[in-house]
């Protein structure tokens, strides 16, 4: 094809690109070349900007891809194949499926907290309305270095207002999600937003174009520069230069999101809605070479229709711009006039740019010429976008952490100052400073709200059912064994879920790690996804999708491995969901599973006590979880409990003082008398696990006893919900009031 110049004013939009400019856009010398051979001539400067951001890892996954196809992605439930829509897609019965997705804003969010995080929300939003889903609830995954360091306050601040705004004017509830701190995430924090919607079957949209001769919509807010090159931004190491990155972060308007869900919503199931795809990473680059290359045909689209916000925008500008809050959408041939209605009404931008073609080329005139012709498919991940192998290395450094014994350290002295201690640190304190700032509550749906439980509820709307849902993942554990780590990380998300009388159903993922040009980085990766997909498979809860962040790294440096799991559980009956808290005077407390081991390794004790991350990280046992998740259901389904808190960070010391402190307005205390079966440190504070903290009036317990017989579950009478204090034995002795203190005003109080 050759490129025809009609007007002088476009001679820089079809310069011929170098292979300078390629190196500088994340591009190789054999990418460069790569792409002139598909061309069959030399890339002129807009084709050479479409396929930098293309072939960037955020969008094309190129160096994890293979890993990726590695988990199992399939399900009886599952209406989508796993990275085909623009969310994940689960049936849960009643002519319903839930849409739910993860992504990361990471270096948008470094670089400002407040836009970086609000425009993560906005963007997993519309990834769930473009289903035709209405979102239900949003959840976050939040990392930061120290709140002893005034930036990281800075940023931490920063991102949650970021979300609140964005989420309490979008008008959807955050209700649950995960802060965690360590010194790796200082200058590079991470941001993982979720979202969950329901939509019925007949109204599920696709983002598959179809239909030669129809009409390519763009709707929305206009284009501008916020955003340019924020692929390639999010596809590369953060340096000391980082102010200067502050075009690539996008600006949100959440009011004019809601205008959006509305209107996509009331076209979502009519015949003048073919397809749609929200104008996310890459804009309309990616959103148009996408949906070409999913329906296996093309688009001609004219530039000079698109809605600018500033009128000297080059031709490269409008197709990689990351403006948010626009859609792509394929309407129907001759229905053009109601789908011009219905977003007009709602008062936004609506132009009909071009045609879908039987091409499979994105071709793009500008000013009257042809200035881009490239093949849809070379450009998307699943068709020509590279992939690679990287090379795996096992850092040497994991043979000393992991031969590392924590029952040669000295026993504590005071085991209630350890307590204090670890229920005054960050990553284990109330967050309440956090969820406080979100709206909760919106559209009146939530059953169990953050701090509550073990996962937020949500009711579904018209039903009995309800979807509990979790964020989860410790760094630390992967950190020592990324395998063990992350399959830790899925059977915590899923006793989360069965805590509150959820089954879990399936996951998504956001993956979080350095360069994966490091061959120990990539060894953390590829682990991690052996864990993942190992215990996905044993819990029967496929993997819907997701997304990979690279590059979490600041001046070489690498964050821990995150691979943060966001799991959907389900609930026949909502009004039967359990929170965590002990809710009165003389119910008996169990301990359901015991400690093999002393689960001291990756520990908050060894964090916060001895300032160390070491040793081995217990297996899980999955047939024990699922026969846990089990008899969790059918005593929560029978009534029989009236709390289930899992044991994680800071053990069961921890867990039941959690349990004591649940309700802020009504504490209440617990008298404990259980012996320790191994070393003291291990007894209180070990994260064995695959264990369970219940409660339960007297009159259930032999029917209790009973249900854990039948399903080979230790269960051990360990003490009585009651009085003022927490005491446990002779080893603990505190109020509940002062534990009330440390734990609520902790983070606060580090925040000033």
């Amino acid at each position: 094809m050759a490129i025809i110049i009609r007007n002088s004013q476009i001679n820089s939009a079809i310069r011929i690109g170098t292979v300078e400019e390629a190196k500088a856009h994340g591009l190789s010398k054999k990418e460069f070349e790569r792409i002139n051979e598909i061309l069959g001539r030399p890339a002129n400067i807009t084709e050479l900007s479409i396929f930098s951001v293309m072939w960037s890892e955020h969008c094309s996954y190129k160096n994890s891809i293979l890993e990726i196809k590695k988990l199992p992605r399939s399900g009886a439930r599952l209406l989508a194949d796993a990275g085909s829509e623009n969310a994940g897609l689960v049936d849960i019965g009643d002519n319903l499926a839930v849409a739910f997705k993860i992504e990361s804003h990471n270096h948008p969010s470094a670089v400002e907290p407040f836009q970086g995080a609000a425009t993560g929300v906005g963007g997993i939003l519309r990834d769930i309305f473009t289903m035709g889903a209405r979102p239900l609830a949003i959840l976050d995954s939040l990392r930061f270095g120290s709140l002893s360091n005034s930036h990281n306050r800075y940023l931490f601040d920063g991102v949650v207002r970021g979300i609140g705004h964005y989420g309490n004017c979008f008008g959807v509830p955050t209700v649950a999600g995960e802060v965690n701190f360590d010194d790796s995430y200082s200058g590079n924090p991470l941001i993982n937003a979720m979202a969950v919607g329901i939509v019925e079957h007949d109204k599920i949209c696709t983002a598959k174009a179809i239909g030669v001769g129809n009409p390519v919509f763009y709707v929305g807010s206009r284009t501008g520069r916020d955003g340019i090159h924020g692929a390639t931004f999010a596809s590369e190491e953060l340096s000391g230069e980082d102010d200067a990155k502050r075009p690539s972060v996008q600006v949100g308007d959440p009011f004019a999101e809601k205008l959006l869900l509305e209107a996509t919503l009331e076209l979502a199931g009519t015949e003048a809605l073919v397809s749609i795809q929200d104008m996310g990473a890459a804009g309309l680059t990616c959103s148009s070479s996408e949906m070409s290359a999913a329906g296996n045909v093309g688009m001609d689209l004219d530039l000079d229709l698109v809605p600018l916000r500033q009128e000297d925008l080059e031709p490269w500008e409008i197709m990689l711009s990351e403006s948010q809050e626009r859609m792509l959408l394929i309407g129907k041939l001759g229905h053009e006039d109601e789908i011009r209605e219905v977003f007009e009404r709602w008062e936004l931008e609506v132009s009909e740019i071009g045609k879908v073609t039987d091409s499979g080329r994105i071709r793009l005139t500008y000013q009257g010429a042809l200035i881009t012709d490239v093949p849809a498919y070379d450009l998307v991940l699943g068709g020509g976008a590279p992939q690679y192998q990287r090379e795996s290395i096992r850092p040497a450094l994991l043979d000393e952490l992991q031969g590392f014994d924590p029952l040669g350290l000295a026993e504590p002295d005071d085991c209630s100052s350890v307590l204090m201690k670890l229920i005054s640190n960050p990553d284990i304190a109330s967050k309440g400073w956090v969820f406080r700032q979100y709206d909760q509550s919106v559209r009146t749906n939530t059953v169990l709200q953050p701090g509550q439980g073990d996962a937020a509820v949500i009711r579904v709307e018209g039903t009995n059912k309800g979807l509990s849902l979790k964020t989860d993942c410790n760094s630390r554990y992967v950190q020592l064994n990324p395998r063990v780590g992350t399959a830790r990380a899925v059977v915590e998300a899923a006793r989360n879920i069965a805590c509150t009388g959820g089954n879990p159903v399936a996951i998504t993922n956001c993956l979080n790690f350095g360069n994966p040009y490091k061959p120990e980085v990539f060894y953390y990766f590829s682990e991690a996804i052996k864990g993942m997909g190992e215990a996905c498979r044993a819990l029967g809860t496929p993997v819907t999708g997701g997304n990979v962040s690279f590059y979490n790294e600041t001046k070489g440096v690498s964050v821990l491995p995150t691979p943060v799991i966001g799991m959907l559980g389900l609930l026949d009956d909502a009004s039967k969901c359990l929170g965590s808290g002990f809710k009165q005077e003389g119910d008996l407390v169990y301990l359901l599973g015991e400690a093999i081991g002393h689960g001291l390794g990756g520990s908050m004790y060894l964090k916060a006590i001895h300032n160390k991350n070491a040793g081995a990280i217990d297996e899980p046992d999955y047939s024990h979880e699922i026969a846990l998740n089990e008899l969790l259901l059918n005593l929560i389904d029978q009534n029989l409990i009236a709390s289930a808190h899992d044991i994680s960070e800071g053990g069961l010391a921890t867990c039941l003082t959690e349990c004591c402190l649940t309700d802020h307005e009504e504490l209440i205390g617990v008298k404990v008398d259980f012996a320790p079966q191994a070393s003291l440190a291990a007894h209180l504070f070990g994260e064995y696990p695959g264990r369970v903290v219940i409660s339960a009036s007297r009159e259930n317990f032999t029917n209790i006893e009973s249900m854990c017989r039948s399903k080979n579950i230790p269960c051990k009478k360990i003490g009585t919900v009651g009085g003022e204090r927490f005491s446990w034995n002779s080893v603990i002795d505190l109020s509940i009031d002062e534990l009330a203190t440390a734990y609520f005003n902790a983070i606060p109080n580090l925040m000033g």
